[in-house]
């Protein structure tokens, strides 16, 4: 939607946050060694293509009771506050000219941070090679952070350290040295991280994408702390005990001032602030095996925020089932492997021991020195209690019991957790095959599909299904008629994860004090909920936003920002909360036929890869 004539001042005055969001940041000026800085220019012909209500406002940007409508005076403030692109070393060594009215008063940060694709290893030429942080805001006791991807190439990309040149924003003669976005990137990135947030996994979020007249994009991303692990990682890299000190500093202070840290001075703070991030990356990292999540963590640091919060959904893969022999393909290397995410978290928490070292006695140990560190078992404590708590909320368990579960059910759970993880980890007999992203050796088994079933056949029939059957429930499209065989070794397997899903349930049904009935009826509700048919995957959020984009036209701002929450409410999986199971009446026409299309595209591409 572009930005029409001006409105009332009235209607203007309620969008005077986004005058606030200007480039300033304190992180520039606590550790000015740790950003690039960059004046900007504004960027005329833009318009607003989606734009998410909810997140703005939580963030206090717009009133609570704003219309849930793209108002001119909205668009307008949004298009003041992101349309930019950086005035970078390319055009200033060839003075490109920038008109005065469009050259913006303050500067716009790209940070340094540690990458692996850089070549010295040491974050001296890696960190925001497309984005900018356009500041930070603050309502409501909350801080947050913003930053814009596809805002030009700055000399911290890939190619400048590849190539010692600088690079044209828009430029395609060297990967990674573009500095642009694509809408299509945008529209999806808006579609995973709203299901995550909304089915309470960590993640920046989009606030909006801005469509430029040249055809490309800006995605304008906003949470509650942008610093990476990678942030801390570059210094410590280069023995810069003053830089890491300011950058740790300024994450504490705002994990503090939000809550989420308790005010602690001296040591004390250091050594919380590793704890905290050693429990964080346990969560997180059992979170990403639990929910077949790829991120492509690494001892870098890199993707991934130090909140545990997902960013750049561009390498992002979400899948139906445990293929956990996927890797990513970036040309030069191949990604981590959704099992090994939880030693590259390990890895991370390790160097936060001895960065607190660092802090606390200004002289920096070998990393070796640390595998016995205390913080590592408590990461391997938090790992294992947030699997099975995690197992446990997806076997449809409400949170009372799975939380007494967790207390007094322990030899259950493992019982029950060993032959799941078996079914689990099967793989297909085709063996290693190409994917157009990389490499995957496909899993076989949906144990979503069987944690969906069984409590209803239970309800019907108190007997073991014969393993034919359940093999035959759980079997993917993946699995050849050699993977459904079902071999001596696979009946026992069969019988014996139903055997130990009973005994789970019928000591969770002495725990709350229930009749085992009742407690697989509630189950059985909550189950399908949370293990529904048609759960979204990554590449069915990419089909769907690719037709959204193609119809963006038809659609106009209004109407594809309205489909990108509907889309996400119908894929709310937390029985809590009310989830929407189809089109409403109200739902405009087209609004209807695309969220068919939608249903349809998730359905099919269920399983992933």
């Amino acid at each position: 939607m572009k930005a029409p004539r001006p409105a009332s001042s009235a209607s203007a005055r309620a969008y005077d946050g986004f005058a606030r969001i200007d480039g300033r940041h304190p992180l520039k000026r606590a550790a000015p060694r740790a950003v690039v800085e960059y004046a900007a220019r504004r960027v005329r012909g833009a318009e607003v293509a989606y734009f998410n209500f909810a997140l703005a406002r939580e963030m206090g940007l717009i009133p609570a009771d704003h219309p849930h409508r793209l108002e001119p005076a909205l668009c307008r403030a949004v298009l003041r506050a992101f349309s930019l692109v950086i005035i970078n070393e390319y055009d200033v060594q060839r003075n490109t000219p920038v008109p005065r009215r469009d050259r913006l008063p303050r500067t716009y940060m790209a940070t340094r941070y540690l990458q692996l694709q850089h070549p010295d290893r040491r974050g001296s030429t890696s960190g925001d090679g497309r984005s900018v942080w356009n500041g930070t805001f603050r309502a409501h006791g909350v801080t947050w952070d913003i930053s814009s991807c596809g805002t030009g190439v700055t000399r911290l990309c890939p190619a400048t350290a590849e190539e010692n040149r600088f690079f044209k924003t828009g430029s395609r003669v060297a990967s990674y040295g573009c500095g642009t976005a694509c809408l299509e990137e945008g529209i999806s990135s808006a579609l995973m991280s709203e299901v995550f947030h909304r089915n309470g996994i960590v993640t920046e979020r989009m606030l909006a994408v801005i469509r430029l007249n040249n055809g490309y994009a800006i995605h304008v991303r906003a949470g509650r702390n942008l610093i990476r692990p990678s942030h801390f990682l570059v210094h410590l890299r280069q023995g810069d005990l003053q830089s890491l000190r300011a950058v740790v500093d300024q994450f504490i202070d705002r994990q503090t001032a939000n809550g989420e840290f308790p005010r602690l001075r001296g040591a004390r703070r250091y050594r919380r602030f590793a704890q905290e991030v050693a429990c964080t990356f346990a969560r997180t990292a059992a979170t990403f095996e639990s929910e077949y999540i790829f991120c492509w963590l690494d001892w870098d640091g890199d993707n991934i925020l130090a909140d545990g919060g997902i960013i750049d959904y561009g390498s992002v893969r979400q899948f139906g089932l445990y293929h956990r022999e996927y890797r990513f393909d970036d040309g030069p290397r191949m990604s981590t492997t959704i099992v090994e995410q939880r030693r590259k978290a390990r890895q991370i928490v390790q160097t936060m021991a001895q960065i607190r070292d660092y802090l606390i006695e200004g002289r920096r140990h070998a990393l070796a020195s640390y595998r016995g560190d205390p913080i590592l078992a408590l990461f391997d404590r938090e790992f294992e209690r947030t699997k099975d708590a995690l197992l446990l909320r997806n076997i449809g368990f409400p949170p009372r019991l799975w939380r007494a579960l967790l207390e007094q059910g322990a030899s259950s759970i493992r019982r029950f957790r060993r032959v799941h993880a078996r079914f689990e980890r099967v793989r297909s007999a085709h063996g290693p095959v190409a994917v157009a992203d990389g490499l995957t050796w496909n899993a076989v088994f949906s144990t979503r599909d069987l944690l969906r079933e069984l409590p209803a056949h239970f309800l019907r029939d108190y007997r073991l299904l014969d393993p034919a059957e359940l093999v035959e429930i759980a079997a993917s499209n993946y699995a050849t008629a050699t993977d459904r065989r079902v071999t001596t070794h696979r009946a026992r397997e069969a019988r014996e994860l139903q055997r130990a899903y009973l005994a789970l349930i019928e000591s969770a049904a002495a725990i709350g004090d229930m009749s085992v009935p009742l407690l697989l009826t509630e189950v059985a509700g909550r189950a399908a909920v949370i293990n529904r048919y048609d759960r979204v995957t990554g590449d069915a959020a990419l089909h769907t936003a690719r037709r959204l984009v193609l119809q963006r036209k038809r659609l106009g701002a209004q109407r594809l920002t309205e489909l990108v929450e509907r889309f996400v409410e119908l894929q709310t999986l937390i029985p809590e909360r009310k989830c929407a199971v189809g089109a409403r009446e109200d739902d405009h026409p087209e609004v209807r036929r695309l969220l068919g299309f939608a249903a349809g595209v998730v359905e099919e591409l269920r399983y992933g890869v």
